[in-house]
């Protein structure tokens, strides 16, 4: 299991070694780590200071470096025991009169858990993941009753120590601890109260905020995390007006940028995150137009390209994303028809390939392959089976196995993925799950 619980959020910054990048004092920079569970990371900046790093939560490089002179955030060693994946986002730029506190350090490692929301049987199923095989095993005490009722989506924090649910009957976002050596999961506090239906969450790359979907009320609400206890506590001004029938979201893997595929609304909204306050605020252009029944989003993982499964349409929209602005702009052959309905989109690590749960009589899932230059998707060999109704999917941070649940069979079905991003069941699967799983978060 991935012994993530004794990392302490707000430690110490330690062993800091650099020299003054600049010439003089100058203005700092530093920003939030998350995930890190092995040792020996070092960050450098700008090839002359390094910083190492040894627990979660903020750093600070000691160099300074004076205005209007460049930054560049980068991994000079990648952490050991375990063995991790380390990447840097907002890590470069030209320092404006202002110290840089959002550059953003992610660290993973191969999936250790995965855990799925049984929306009929209101419990929540949690395996262990065989790292060498993809295979699935229920840990001691799965499922998990819910604290809410219906729940229909479920997302791990960044440092993998709690899992938020979202209780599309209850209206509330309930939150548990996992237990870093068995993967159980514990209540914590009360349940946070959202608008009506939520049906979608999402935490911020830096583990500060957490946003939820609310369907029927054509909001999204916006919570601070407790970095201690996991609990949320809702923002002033939240929940925030978006488009008709917000059915999915997701951020930029810089955690500038929220996106919000409107269902009924056949649009994407598009929302700057304030990085202190996480307050929302409309970018210029916003909503973006879509095809029907949007009811997914995907981002590649430099933030450069954004995915969005138009169910109703059976196509995908593919847009370009302005890193400055966050706004969409679609790629050259956008929307591509898919001729079936995608329900569920996911892009692996490595941003060369996209995975689609299509929610046909087909029961299948699709693999795409990215044109690096152009974002533009083309079909990998032929769609593979899937269980009844594939509704939900995720991707190991391995890059290695997808994970498909399927809302009418009441399983996981699993796939072993080649280095062409073809598709293959593994044995043994599908793994049964609850009633009606909906949804599945790998950490």
């Amino acid at each position: 299991m991935k012994k993530t619980a004794w990392i302490v959020i707000t430690g110490t910054v330690a062993g800091i070694v650099g020299c003054n990048i600049g010439g003089g004092s100058g203005y700092t920079v530093g920003g939030t780590l998350t995930g890190l569970s092995g040792s020996g990371l070092v960050l450098q900046d700008n090839s002359g200071s390094n910083l190492s790093v040894a627990s979660n939560g903020p750093f600070v490089f000691s160099s300074g470096i004076d205005n209007g002179d460049v930054y560049s955030v980068t991994v000079a060693t990648q952490p050991s025991n375990p063995t991790q994946t380390c990447t840097v986002h907002n890590g470069s730029g030209t320092i404006d009169s202002a110290n840089v506190t959002n550059v953003i350090v992610s660290c993973t490692q191969p999936g250790q858990l995965a855990f799925v929301a049984n929306q009929l049987s209101d419990d929540i199923s949690v395996y262990a993941i065989n790292s060498a095989t993809g295979t699935l095993s229920q840990v001691a005490g799965s499922p998990f009753a819910s604290a809410g009722t219906t729940p229909v989506a479920v997302a791990v924090d960044p440092n993998g120590q709690f899992l938020y649910v979202a209780d599309s009957g209850s209206n509330d976002v309930s939150v548990y601890a996992i237990d870093a050596d068995t993967g159980a999961l514990t209540e914590t506090g009360i349940p946070a109260p959202t608008g009506n239906g939520p049906v979608a969450i999402a935490v911020d790359p830096s583990d500060s905020h957490l946003f939820a979907a609310n369907l029927s009320d054509n909001t999204v609400s916006v919570f601070a995390i407790d970095s201690s206890t996991g609990m949320l506590t809702e923002i002033t001004g939240s929940p925030y007006g978006v488009g008709q029938q917000p059915a999915a979201l997701k951020t930029d893997p810089g955690g500038n940028f929220l996106y919000v595929a409107n269902y009924a609304g056949a649009n994407i909204s598009v929302l700057a995150i304030d990085a202190t306050s996480g307050a929302l605020t409309n970018v210029a252009g916003s909503p973006f137009g879509s095809g029907t029944g949007p009811a997914s989003i995907a981002i590649d993982p430099t933030g450069t390209f954004a995915y969005v499964a138009d169910e109703s349409a059976a196509s995908i929209s593919a847009y370009s994303i302005n890193a400055a602005t966050g706004a969409l702009t679609p790629v050259p052959g956008s929307p591509f028809g898919t001729g079936s309905s995608p329900e569920s989109l996911v892009v692996d690590p490595t941003g060369q390939f996209m995975y689609a749960a299509n929610v046909t009589s087909n029961n299948e899932v699709a693999a795409y392959a990215i044109t690096p230059s152009s974002g533009a998707l083309a079909l990998a060999g032929s769609p593979v089976a899937g269980g009844a109704l594939p509704v939900g999917i995720a991707i190991d941070p391995s890059g290695l196995f997808v994970y498909v649940t399927n809302d009418n069979s009441n399983d996981v079905s699993v796939y072993s993925v080649s280095s062409a991003g073809l598709l293959t069941p593994v044995g043994g699967a599908p793994f049964a799950a609850g009633s009606q799983p909906r949804s599945i978060a790998i950490d």
